[in-house]
């Protein structure tokens, strides 16, 4: 019933006020479901790439390319795998500030230093704008009369069995889901957005991920995009073994273009290759850099529908409960923009451009003392450290932030001469632990207790 599936689907996008175009791509998408594609990039089809680096690139110290960028913040999720019901970047991360906080000094902090108007601008999802808009009123950051946040567009959650719309009368909510972050340019468009900012004299912008305090508005990287004529561009950094399971950057062998293949694309057979970090080198930080004429010519050459990656995930309609009906969530990534645009191009830059947050392992760490904030609000190494350690919780006991706090009730663990932290089992941690090298804590079967002031090697 597939035919009838998406007219439901489309029927009820169209109550709910959707962007037409909006449903025009997820019709783009599940067209390809229907025909049984699952967007997968074998191996056989890609060669690893090289990349340049930022550091070696020639540039004059100037201004200029951040003048005419505006600061996009990829804002819908709500960090449920966390345990959280609300916007993920309302989660505290240093010094009682979280990242909204973070960010919004960062940018205000850019304006002063480089004199430079810098609109700030959060794509939300319908779950994250009311919270979102609300915790950044303690800031003055309106420009131009641009608004603070543009909504992502939203979908409905696709029964596995049949691909109807599913209903889910215990919430109703759960019967939708983002597009993933591809639908940022369907979404800048539908808004009205993107042409207000090209009316309003921005040329280009920055966009990453609002759980990701490393990507700060750059004088040096935007003059790097704005003299390479590229249309689009992505900031790539060396993977580490915290990066085995994520995704990186390849060149397509069928037509030479270059493509981000997400773990969620990759074959079960191609999960060694994909873990293998001297083949495939450089991970996607999600920091994005798009000229804005070139992006609204793009949409429009092609209808609105840019023709991103397919990404297909199955979940239940309630994550919390495996029990629930079987759902297909039709998604896309934004980085997979790459391999649409012509003269796209990858630059290597230094690894703290790229500290996201995705699991309370990244939580730990940011929230420790191998950093500090500066007076610009900027993430720096605090002296002595090099780079973050590994660290791996049982996730049992830390997976969900409020089980996680309970577990560090007196703060972190001093972590600036670890190397390694593997917890396994349900242990608490004491005031001014401190852990040194690698350290391994074994799985007790019952709670146990790191005492304060304990020194961990």
């Amino acid at each position: 019933m597939s035919d009838q599936g998406l007219e439901q689907a489309r029927a009820k996008m169209t109550d709910a006020g959707v962007d037409p175009v909006a449903i025009d791509v997820f019709e783009h998408y599940y067209r390809q479901v229907e025909s049984g594609e699952t967007g997968m990039i074998p191996e056989s089809t890609i060669d690893p790439v090289d990349i340049a680096a930022l550091a070696d690139a020639d540039l004059p110290d100037t201004t200029d390319g951040l003048a005419g960028t505006v600061v996009v913040k990829l804002n819908g999720g709500l960090g449920t795998s966390m345990g959280l019901e609300a916007a993920k970047s309302l989660l505290q991360v240093r010094e009682g500030l979280t990242f909204l906080d973070v960010i919004a000094r960062q940018v205000l902090a850019a304006r002063k230093s480089y004199g430079v108007a810098l609109p700030l601008v959060f794509m939300d999802s319908f779950r994250t704008s009311k919270d979102t808009t609300a915790a950044l009123s303690a800031y003055d950051l309106a420009v131009d009369g641009l608004p603070l946040d543009f909504l992502q567009n939203k979908e409905p959650k696709l029964l596995a069995a049949d691909l109807s719309p599913v209903t889910w009368e215990a919430d109703p909510d759960l019967e939708w889901c983002p597009p993933g972050h591809g639908d940022l340019y369907t979404a800048l468009r539908g808004s009205g957005l993107l042409d207000r900012l090209i009316e309003a004299g921005y040329r280009r912008a920055f966009v990453s991920n609002s759980d990701n305090l490393g990507a700060t508005p750059d004088p040096r990287v935007a003059e790097w995009f704005a003299r390479s004529g590229a249309p689009f561009a992505i900031e790539a950094v060396r993977r580490t073994p915290s990066d085995r399971k994520g995704g990186h950057f390849a060149r397509r062998t069928s037509d030479g273009r270059l493509v981000l293949r997400e773990t969620a694309q990759t074959l079960d057979e191609d999960k060694e290759a994909l873990a293998d970090l001297s083949r495939h080198r450089f991970a996607s930080t999600n920091n994005l850099w798009v000229d804005l004429e070139a992006l609204r010519d793009e949409l429009e050459r092609r209808n609105g529908i840019l023709g991103l990656a397919l990404i297909k995930n199955t979940k239940t309609v309630d994550p919390s409960d495996p029990g629930s009906p079987e759902v297909i969530q039709i998604e896309s990534a934004m980085g997979a923009a790459i391999e649409v645009f012509d003269g796209a191009q990858l630059v290597e830059v230094e690894r703290s451009r790229f500290i996201p947050v995705k699991t309370t392992n990244d939580l730990l760490v940011l929230r420790s003392d191998c950093y500090r904030l500066t007076d610009q609000h900027h993430l720096e190494f605090e002296d002595g450290v090099s780079s973050v350690p590994f660290v791996d919780l049982d996730p049992r006991f830390y997976k969900l932030v409020h089980r996680f706090d309970e577990r560090f009730p007196d703060g972190t663990p001093s972590l600036r001469g670890a190397e390694e932290l593997v917890v396994h089992g349900d242990w608490t941690f004491g005031k001014g632990v401190t852990v040194r090298g690698r350290v391994e804590l074994e799985d007790t079967g019952r709670p146990a207790r790191v005492e304060a002031g304990t020194s961990l090697a």
